[in-house]
C-alpha cells in the first residue's frame, strides 16, 4: 500500500499528457530555415498545391471533378415562402394531459408538454375525443374538432384580431 503522503490525486491542476504523446505542431510556411518555407511541402504548382483541395477535410465542397454538378444539372422549380408558418398540431385525446380544470391555451399545453412555447402558432386536429368538456381559447381548431368540442359540451372562445 502507498503511503498518503506520496499518493497524489488527478485533478484538474495536474493532468499531463503521457510522456512522448504530445507533439508540436507542423508550422507551415515560415521562411528558409524550417524546411517547410516557400510552398510550405506542397511542391510546385499543381491542383494539391492550390488552396481548398486535397489534404484534410478533403477537396472543395459540390465539386465534381470538372463535371457539370448536381446543383446545377437539376432543373430549379417552385418558391419556398420565407414567411409560412408551420402549425404545431395537437390531437384531441392528447388533451387528456392537461390538468383537469385547465383550459386550453397555447401556454397550457406548452406546460403539459404537448406543444414547444414560441415555436409558432397551435392548432387542434380532430384525432379521438375530448377527454371531457374543454374551453378552448388562443388556439386554432379544426372543422372536425370543434364539432367534437362542442358535441362533449365544452365551447371555443374566438381571438378578436
Amino acid at each position: 500500500m502507498a503511503d498518503s503522503t506520496t499518493s497524489t490525486h488527478i485533478g484538474l491542476d495536474n493532468l499531463v499528457p503521457a510522456p512522448g504523446s504530445h507533439r508540436n505542431r507542423k508550422r507551415l510556411g515560415r521562411g528558409p530555415g524550417s524546411g517547410t518555407g516557400k510552398t510550405a511541402g506542397k511542391g510546385n504548382k499543381g491542383i494539391k498545391a492550390r488552396a481548398g483541395h486535397h489534404g484534410p477535410g478533403g477537396g472543395k465542397p459540390r465539386f465534381e471533378g470538372g463535371q457539370m454538378p448536381l446543383t446545377r444539372r437539376v432543373p430549379k422549380r417552385g418558391f419556398t415562402n420565407p414567411f409560412r408558418e408551420e402549425a404545431q398540431l395537437v390531437r384531441l385525446d392528447a388533451l387528456g394531459r392537461l390538468p383537469a380544470d385547465a383550459e386550453v391555451t397555447p401556454a397550457s399545453l406548452a406546460e403539459a408538454g404537448l406543444v414547444r412555447g414560441g415555436k409558432g402558432p397551435v392548432k387542434l386536429l380532430a384525432n379521438g375525443t375530448p377527454p371531457r368538456a374543454l374551453t378552448v381559447r388562443g388556439v386554432r381548431v379544426s372543422a372536425g374538432a370543434r364539432e367534437r368540442i362542442v358535441a362533449a359540451g365544452g365551447r371555443i372562445e374566438e381571438e378578436q384580431a
